[in-house]
């Protein structure tokens, strides 16, 4: 097993519990348990310990919210996300630890301040009153906004989830953008992460990342994915929406600015 100190294994129990509790309640969160692995691993190496972490904490997600899933929504994202995985595969092989933490701390900024602005723009429209003619246009330019935005969002949700498993903000900001309720984000990400997770496995192990030493750690920390991914879905039965997305928003701010710093 790897080598590592008291410090070290507080702040991968402490990554551990936020990667169950962002499965099952908190999408974004864990953005938190990157920066967490992160300070106790070689942010390559640690992006190998969080995946098979995530993986676990979606299978508990996938079982509890396996009912509540936009299936149209995750058939757009599957050709995107592809492409970004495989960007983000040739970036993680030439790319510096540091590099790789600022380019994903500046790309979850840069959508979070989108976001905001686009959910601005969007109540000032609905403020407003629009005809038959404009309803239309609205349908029309939103559709193909949709489309573009799905791209966009899968793409670098493919990256950023290869480089760092950094990808649940930038998705979660993409779900916010179609207002799904609660339990429908969360089964619609639960299912995207599982199957964007699995893809990623072998070429985590094709780079010489996922390796003995690490799942030996890992192996550790997998009763505390468990534990956490049950309080999640405790605490999901009892938010409200508007709670629900202010956390979402916070916890992506936060994990961006870590990153960077």
């Amino acid at each position: 097993m790897v080598e590592l100190d008291a410090l070290s294994w507080v702040l991968l129990g402490a990554g551990a519990l936020v990667v169950g509790l962002s499965k099952t309640a908190l999408p974004g969160g864990g953005t938190l348990a990157v920066v967490l692995f992160a300070m106790a691993l070689p942010a390559r190496e640690s992006t190998a310990a969080l995946l098979v972490l995530l993986i676990v904490g979606d299978l508990f997600a996938i079982s509890m919210y396996r009912r509540t899933v936009d299936w149209v929504l995750l058939r757009r994202l599957i050709w995107p996300v592809l492409l970004g995985v495989a960007v983000g595969t040739v970036f993680l092989g030439l790319a510096s630890d540091a590099a790789v933490r600022r380019v994903i701390g500046a790309i979850l900024l840069g959508l979070l301040v989108f976001t905001l602005l686009r959910r601005r723009r969007d109540q000032r429209r609905q403020g407003g009153r629009l005809g038959r003619q404009g309803q239309r246009e609205q349908v029309r330019s939103h559709s193909a906004g949709s489309r573009a935005a799905g791209f966009g969002y899968g793409w670098l949700g493919g990256f950023t989830t290869m480089v760092a498993n950094a990808g649940g903000p930038v998705m979660s900001m993409y779900l916010l953008a179609k207002r799904l309720d609660v339990k429908t984000f969360l089964g619609t990400a639960a299912f995207f992460f599982f199957a964007v997770n699995l893809v990623k496995v072998p070429f985590q192990i094709g780079l010489g990342l996922l390796n003995t030493e690490i799942l030996g750690v890992v192996l550790v920390l997998v009763p505390l994915v468990v534990v956490a991914a049950f309080l999640g879905r405790w605490i999901a039965g009892r938010i409200s929406q508007t709670v629900f997305e202010r956390l979402v928003l916070g916890l992506t701010a936060l994990g961006a600015v870590n990153l960077l710093l």
